[in-house]
């Protein structure tokens, strides 16, 4: 292993022993699978895995973190509650991801506070600190500790890792909440947010690997990563995906040819 990452791994596994027991804010992606598995590794019995499940969460996303959580077998709360309850959430003023992250993490901190857990981490990164994330904010306001940002770890750093200690999610694909495809200012609804899941389920099923459905009123627009772009060239595919978004409930269906860029709704 590469010694400049060793030294980063080992200042997160000396962190986490100091902390001697942690519960992980958890959605069984890159980062807070990386986590999840390194806590275990280092502090055992001492982790509690906890999972939010709620309206802007894939499905998906909720069922792979219940199963890698059982394969490191964590003690794992998946938690359900409803975003309806925050108005700033719906309404998706420019605060949302603040607003959002404060009611979430809030959540996650009465549940580890039952189970005697002081301290709380999630899964942030160096790499999210170059994107428009006022999430953030709340997370420092909670006293969340991001023990991959402060062992300097960034996101490729994280799946070079992730390889080395066999963690099966070292290539998937970058994910964020449902709530990122639809434009600030533009209510967010339920049925919004399950045309979207329905949307990129889809595109996962016909093998694209990054991909996200970004909502403009009645109008789909795709994007999926540049390499993957020819495969719509194909007459077949094209149709397929046209009456698959139109089943869906869109009403206009659109390729944006400038490809996938993470935080293009920002």
């Amino acid at each position: 292993m590469d010694k400049i990452l060793n030294d980063k791994l080992n200042l997160l596994t000396n962190d986490l022993k100091e902390m001697k027991k942690v519960a992980i804010a958890y959605s069984g992606g890159v980062d807070s699978n990386f986590l999840l598995k390194v806590a275990k590794d280092v502090l055992g019995e001492n982790v509690v895995a906890i999972t939010i499940s709620a309206m802007m969460h894939s499905s998906r996303e909720i069922e792979e973190s219940v199963n890698y959580a059982k394969e490191y077998g964590v003690n794992h709360i998946l938690c359900n509650i409803d975003n309806l309850d925050s108005q700033e959430f719906i309404e998706n003023g420019p605060l949302r991801c603040y607003h959002c992250k404060k009611f979430v993490f809030s959540k996650i901190k009465e549940i580890a506070s039952e189970h005697n857990i002081k301290y709380i981490l999630d899964g942030t990164n160096l790499s999210d600190l170059d994107d428009y994330r006022p999430g953030l904010k709340a997370l420092d306001e909670l006293n969340i500790i991001s023990p991959l940002k402060n062992a300097k770890l960034s996101k490729e750093e994280i799946r070079i890792l992730s390889k080395e200690l066999n963690v099966a999610t070292y290539k998937k694909p970058s994910f964020s909440c449902l709530a990122t495809r639809i434009p600030v200012g533009n209510k967010i609804t339920k049925e919004k947010l399950r045309m979207i899941e329905e949307g990129e389920n889809f595109l996962q099923d016909n093998n694209f690997s990054q991909y996200r459905v970004r909502v403009h009123d009645n109008i789909a627009r795709i994007e999926v990563d540049k390499k993957e772009i020819c495969k719509f060239y194909d007459d077949e595919m094209i149709n397929k995906v046209n009456l698959k978004f139109k089943e869906i409930g869109f009403k206009y269906v659109t390729l944006d040819l400038s490809g996938y860029k993470m935080g293009s709704m920002n």
